[in-house]
């Protein structure tokens, strides 16, 4: 039974650790935090293992690092940290690169419970009512959450970038 359990768990693991941690890292915007985020939340998800629904595992899992990241600003934990070589470049042009980098720099700008809905939202490509479940909130606040942080990010994000 608890290999079983185990070769589940390394199945779910490894098919999607990636894109949490990316997700991750659009909440927090630095990738050496956003892995500490996918790790930590994983291994809460694994303890939990044999009481989760594989049908409702990305949803709890998404709950679950929604929540850590939460926790890390309410706290006051998350502190950046400088990093000898960048991990990930990313591809494309030099152009491409700055336009990212501004984007990124406005989403930090964003407060983070606002931050955590625009990414599950538009990054996760989750539903209002599934970002309601996420978070445990209720539809009304991710709707008004998602209109603040839309309009967080408008203000944060240069109007010369906007219009090229």
């Amino acid at each position: 039974m608890l290999r079983v359990r185990d070769e589940e768990f390394a199945e779910f693991f490894s098919a999607r650790f990636d894109t949490y941690r990316r997700i991750a890292h659009a909440l927090c915007g630095n990738w050496s935090v956003a892995e500490e985020l996918a790790q930590e939340s994983f291994v809460k998800v694994y303890a939990r293992w044999p009481k989760v629904r594989i049908e409702s595992a990305d949803a709890y899992l998404r709950t679950v690092l929604t929540r850590a990241f939460l926790d890390t600003k309410r706290r006051g934990l998350a502190k950046e940290q400088s990093v000898a070589e960048v991990p990930d470049s990313p591809v494309g042009g030099e152009s491409a690169v700055a336009e990212q980098e501004v984007l990124r720099a406005a989403l930090l700008g964003v407060p983070p419970g606002q931050r955590a809905v625009l990414v599950l939202r538009f990054v996760a490509d989750l539903s209002v009512e599934e970002v309601a479940v996420a978070l445990g909130c209720s539809v009304g606040t991710v709707k008004s959450q998602t209109a603040r942080g839309l309009a967080a990010l408008r203000a944060a994000y240069p109007e010369s970038v906007r219009c090229n």
